[in-house]
């Protein structure tokens, strides 16, 4: 099967389930594919990474059996061809409000004549062939703003687009919702609701953030397919507490809702 890990999985599964990471890590991406996860995401936005950090971390994981992508703050074409370069399957770009920042997503992904992005790839397992490594490179809108909800099925009709992505947290600010209640508000839950149809109807992976698995599996019955669970932290501080609940006979908090 030719492609990337990411679009392997996509065909073969009807839900994937990704992990987060935030920080500078090479642990945390083993852990999360020995566990069973099918991607991850890492985060130059609001981590403690940039796109160097992840080119790094992706360079020295390409052994690891798992899909990844990568979420930038904007569509510039260098920080999104550094992370390509690197061996990313796919970008997840935030705050997408209208169809031609979504465009601009693309076409930071595509050689000439079909988009801006310079050749230099990173990693010689990738190949050399332009054709080849804009293929596997899927791409991401994020809709997160009430201007991205009432254009998103402008946005999903853009060429060359993989899906679009909710952000729970600010797409509730957005509406007026308070981030506590993103996962739980009728308002939000709509409006999650018509983005995951607007890309099923385009023909496109729709994906969301659900910072926990109840809500996961929740964001997988309303028919998302890309469902990013928990981030290293999150994980870490579960398993933490776990481990301490055993030895001490004592029951702390070990869920904590993370949100993007």
């Amino acid at each position: 099967m030719t492609g990337s890990r990411l679009q392997q999985a996509l065909a073969a599964k009807q839900t994937l389930w990704g992990g987060w990471i935030t920080g500078l890590s090479f642990g945390g991406p083993e852990e999360f594919a020995r566990a069973g996860y099918d991607y991850i995401g890492f985060d130059t936005q609001h981590g403690y990474l940039d796109d160097a950090d992840v080119a790094g971390i992706l360079r020295r994981i390409e052994h690891v059996s798992i899909a990844t992508a990568v979420r930038l703050p904007s569509s510039a074409a260098a920080p999104i061809g550094r992370v390509l370069d690197a061996g990313a399957d796919a970008i997840i770009v935030a705050m997408v409000d209208s169809a031609d920042q979504a465009a601009e997503a693309v076409a930071a992904t595509r050689y000439a004549p079909d988009g801006i992005r310079s050749f230099g790839p990173l990693r010689t397992s990738l190949g050399h062939d332009p054709a080849e490594l804009q293929a596997r490179v899927s791409v991401f809108a994020m809709i997160e703003t009430v201007a991205g909800l009432d254009w998103v099925a402008e946005i999903c009709s853009v060429p060359g687009l993989s899906g679009v992505y909710v952000g729970p947290a600010d797409l509730a600010i957005s509406l007026g919702v308070g981030v506590a209640k993103a996962s739980s508000s009728p308002q939000v839950r709509e409006a999650m609701t018509r983005v995951q149809q607007a890309a099923s109807a385009a023909g496109l992976v729709s994906g969301i953030h659900a910072g926990a698995g109840v809500t996961g599996k929740e964001m997988a019955a309303l028919g998302f397919q890309l469902i990013t669970l928990a981030s290293e932290s999150q994980a870490l501080r579960r398993g933490a507490a776990a481990h301490l609940d055993e030895a001490t006979g004592r029951r702390t908090e070990s869920t904590t809702k993370g949100y993007l």
